[in-house]
């Protein structure tokens, strides 16, 4: 049966009074919607308005965090602005972002890498994480920028190359010192140790070598980097391992 749109009225009007504190029932309604529009484009439409009109303006910070939660499952590009509102805002800053990582519209991830020039500190690493979670190959050139500054936003830099495992990510990671101090170093050599296994994963054998070979060449001579050196020639063995395996 349809879902019929007139019944969201006074739950949304609920979830414009709501807060942490009061009874979520009349919320229920809207959950059910949520659920509803993904069969059913102009509910979803509806839907997604009235949970932007949430974001801005008066609402608690409780209402927007839900709101945010709802966005996750239907948003659209639709939602951006509304969400990328939040992005600068300390309270809802995390829930908008965690939106914008889901919704896979191309407008999201750059509402995410526009922000990341524009916040700081926690803020700052929270765009760097969603930016990861999305593989976002634009972010590429933003991320390589940030090895160079704070330790703690390098470091978040670092691990985000790492995950994304593209040529363009490992090319900025051997730009940066995997001995570097304040605990840069060890988040490059972990970014391109898990770009080697990426790359091994995906069956990219010669490519991964070439990763743990650098580590490897790089870490020999340096009783402070033992690790790094077992590590890498682990990693170079099962390059050889593979090899040998797919004969």
């Amino acid at each position: 049966m349809p879902f019929d749109p007139a019944t969201l009225d006074a739950p949304f009007a609920a979830l414009k009074a709501y807060d942490w504190t009061a009874d979520a029932a009349p919320l229920k309604t809207i959950d059910q919607a949520a659920i509803a529009a993904h069969a059913d484009a102009a509910l979803r439409a509806d839907l997604e308005k009235r949970l932007c009109g949430i974001l801005g303006g008066g609402p608690s910070r409780a209402a927007k965090e839900y709101a945010c939660r709802k966005l996750m499952m239907i948003g659209t590009a639709a939602s951006v602005p509304a969400l990328a509102a939040l992005l600068g805002d300390k309270d809802n800053s995390h829930m908008a972002r965690f939106a914008l990582e889901r919704i896979g519209a191309p407008e999201a991830a750059a509402a995410l890498r526009t922000a990341l020039g524009e916040v700081s500190g926690d803020l700052a690493i929270g765009m760097i994480s969603s930016l990861a979670a999305r593989r976002d190959a634009a972010s590429v050139p933003a991320l390589a920028a940030l090895l160079q500054g704070d330790a703690t936003i390098a470091a978040a830099a670092a691990e985000a190359l790492g995950r994304m495992s593209s040529p363009e990510a490992l090319a900025a990671l051997a730009s940066a010192d995997p001995f570097a101090a304040g605990g840069l170093g060890r988040a490059v050599v972990d970014a391109r140790l898990a770009c080697a296994e990426g790359l091994l994963a995906a069956g990219r054998r010669a490519e991964a070598r070439g990763v743990y070979q650098a580590l490897l060449d790089a870490a020999k001579g340096k009783p402070a980097a033992k690790e790094v050196e077992l590590a890498a020639t682990r990693g170079v063995l099962a390059c050889v391992d593979a090899s040998l395996a797919a004969l």
